[in-house]
């Protein structure tokens, strides 16, 4: 694969997830927020394990298990923390907080953990990112700011983080697709009990299939591949600001799919997000071919 495309890649990751927002809105009003994010984990790893057996089956030898199971704790951890967040405090302020914190968290753990100082670019990319998801997001007057809520969704931040990081190492020593099967299939054992926990009578309704479907296998199998293709040529610092196309898909959605309304503040944010992604994608496919890591697809 050729480096250059791989911020492509990662943007077309977060367009899809930007549409989980909008496909929930015609899930049954019975399905939990919670639930979903477990049945579509539950869906998308069955969907990407079927792949790989599909291309030829999964080798396990020299398999890193450890890095594996933080890979998938944390994104496990993310579905209930940032649903919770999001019930608590708020859809603006639990998003803004979960996903505005895990560039930053992304940058910090990089310079902590791996050595390496973010560039002045990702800088400038994240902070005008960021600053256009506030804009867009916090813009209502009945926003409540609630502590735990905040909490948990900081938390979410760092799930993501961490996930990118540890599937950044991982995907440039084995190939992604068997990495994302692995990781979203140990994910979805750890959600398992949520199953149980929440009505899931919902599923027997064709619609509450149908989105299941669409959540697990495009917004999940579908796009945590192609992000993972993308992790393998890029860092997971800029990745992971480049996954802040995600808001930006999802007040797109809102507007032309759902009727909602935007202000002026909102669009002037649009545009930061668009500017600060734009920015690092250019930057990312300049520095494309640099550090690449290699691995067998």
């Amino acid at each position: 694969m050729n480096g250059k495309i791989a911020p492509f890649l990662i943007v077309m990751a977060a367009v899809l997830w930007g549409t989980t927002g909008t496909a929930q809105t015609f899930a049954p009003e019975a399905a939990h927020p919670v639930a979903i994010g477990a049945a579509r984990l539950a869906v998308g790893g069955l969907f990407l394990l079927a792949l790989v057996f599909m291309r030829g089956g999964l080798s396990l030898k020299n398999w890193p298990i450890k890095a594996t199971v933080l890979a998938a704790l944390s994104m496990a951890l993310f579905q209930p923390l940032f649903f919770s967040a999001v019930t608590v405090t708020g859809v603006a302020i639990g998003t803004v907080v979960a996903i505005g914190s895990a560039p930053v968290l992304s940058g910090f753990l990089e310079w902590i953990f791996l050595k390496r100082s973010p560039s002045r670019i990702w800088w400038a990319s994240t902070f005008l990112s960021i600053t256009g998801c506030l804009m867009l997001f916090l813009n209502k007057d009945s926003v409540v700011v609630d502590p735990v809520g905040v909490l948990m969704a900081l938390g979410a931040g760092l799930s993501f983080a961490v996930y990118a990081i540890v599937s950044r190492d991982l995907v440039g020593k084995f190939p992604s697709l068997s990495i994302v099967a692995v990781v979203f299939t140990l994910s979805a054992v750890f959600l398992a009990p949520f199953l149980f926990i929440f009505d899931m009578s919902w599923m027997a309704d064709v619609r509450g299939w149908g989105i299941v479907l669409y959540l697990g296998v495009m917004t999940t199998g579908v796009a945590y591949f192609l992000f993972g293709r993308g992790l393998t040529y890029v860092s997971s610092s800029t990745a992971v600001t480049l996954a802040l196309a995600e808001p930006l898909t999802a007040a797109l959605f809102g507007v032309f799919l759902l009727g909602e309304q935007l202000n002026a503040t909102s669009w002037v944010g649009m545009a930061l997000l668009m500017l600060g992604i734009g920015l690092m994608m250019m930057n990312s496919k300049s520095d494309g071919g640099k550090n690449e890591h290699r691995a067998a697809y």
